[in-house]
């Protein structure tokens, strides 16, 4: 990601995102966003900032130790910069008089810079100290409601891996420093991933190894051998039931005009951390590759050298360029022309193809032919098409563009 211009250190386990990965990243974002409304999801955005007692008041001030950045302002007042926003929200809910059960479910969720005092980063945006997460919280009337919810969220985790093309994996995971008595992973089965999964073979049973016993060799469903394997962790959810509820007082008058205890749930995906994970698992050594839905372009022109004798086939190009713009409108800003024209094709092929456009339009030796022909690379598929206009604009009007 450094080399293809993505990102830029800033310092250990911090990055500048270069306009490249942040056209990227708005386009996994409007994806994220689609599925969290389409499951009843209100956006809202909360501090960075967040005051020491709301953790003193949860435990977790001195429970997650040294991975709280911590701060104190100048009249002396704790704070710290929020890895997480479960207290943060459990007060603004509880500040809510007078909620009543007919306005549940409340499922609130924001995408943040969010931040975690690393001891050693590494991978990039695996695992860095600042980094950008959708957080999701809900409040139920009912625990039965809070669970139909908690799969509500998870089958939304899986479209969104779906519509990337991803292969992942739900495991069962530890609740960790967040709490509560369910929790799974969505996991990127990688070579690189930091947990250690055992996975059933025929899809029964998959676990993080940190919650089964290491006697536990076989799947508890129908006794196949578990497969162990390793993971990069993309997405987790929780059910916490009335850890938060009960510490803020967030409360609700049910049908019965009693005061009850919402039954809550958190969900993260961790935004930054999926482009990098995907990109891990998709790449070659050489050549970046994107799902396709949120390669930052989905097409880079290439004209020919300057004085060479396909030079005419530039205007040729320039036409297409123009041409596929009014007849797929929505690839307009997600084409790039390489006007680098002092550079040859082969150098300008190998730089589209190292930053991973789905699709590389070359204005090559056919491009003098009549009617011209231009040659199409298809970077997921590995495929060359030669193509006329007519055909190119055909096989582009099919893209998918979030």
């Amino acid at each position: 990601m450094v080399q293809g211009g993505l990102i830029c250190p800033a310092g250990p386990g911090c990055y500048h995102y270069l306009p490249s990965a942040v056209r990227a990243m708005e386009k996994l974002v409007g994806l994220i966003d689609r599925e969290m409304r389409a499951i009843g999801g209100q956006k809202l955005n909360m501090p960075s900032l967040s005051p020491a007692e709301l953790w003193r008041a949860s435990g977790r001030w001195d429970q997650m130790g040294r991975e709280l950045f911590r701060l104190a302002d100048r009249h002396g007042k704790d704070y710290c910069l929020g890895p997480t926003h479960e207290e943060a929200v459990t007060d603004l809910v509880a500040a809510q008089t007078n909620l009543s059960y007919r306005q549940l479910p409340l499922r609130l969720y924001q995408v943040t810079r969010k931040f975690r005092d690393e001891p050693k980063p590494r991978f990039g945006l695996l695992r860095s100290r600042e980094f950008y997460m959708k957080d999701m919280y809900t409040f139920d009337a009912s625990e039965e409601a809070a669970h139909r919810t908690y799969s509500l969220v998870c089958d939304a985790y899986r479209r969104v891996f779906e519509a990337l093309g991803l292969r992942f994996v739900q495991v069962q995971a530890d609740t960790g420093s967040i709490g509560g008595t369910v929790s799974h992973e969505f996991q990127l089965p990688a070579d690189i991933g930091e947990d250690r999964l055992v996975l059933c073979p025929t899809g029964h049973f998959a676990a993080n190894v940190e919650t089964i016993s290491a006697e536990q060799t076989t799947c508890p469903t129908c006794g196949e051998p578990l497969t162990p394997t390793r993971g990069i962790e993309v997405g987790h959810t929780f059910y916490l039931g009335t850890k938060y509820s009960s510490v803020f007082n967030a409360t609700f008058y049910s049908a019965e005009n009693k005061l009850q205890l919402a039954e809550m749930g958190c969900y993260g995906l961790g935004v930054t951390r999926i482009l990098a994970a995907a990109i891990e698992v998709l790449s070659t050594e050489d050549s970046i590759r994107w799902p396709s839905l949120i390669a930052p372009y989905q097409v880079c022109f290439i004209p020919p050298k300057k004085g060479s004798k396909e030079e005419k086939g530039a205007v040729l190009m320039e036409h297409l360029y123009d041409d596929l713009a009014e007849a797929v409108p929505q690839l307009a800003g997600d084409s790039v022309l390489d006007d680098r024209t002092q550079l040859t094709i082969g150098k300008r092929l190998k730089d589209a193809n190292k930053l991973g456009y789905p699709y590389v339009i070359i204005a090559g030796k056919r491009v003098c032919d009549d009617p011209p022909v231009f040659e199409v690379w298809s970077q997921n598929t590995g495929e060359v098409m030669f193509l006329t206009r007519e055909g190119v604009i055909e096989l582009l009007s099919k893209v998918r563009v979030p």
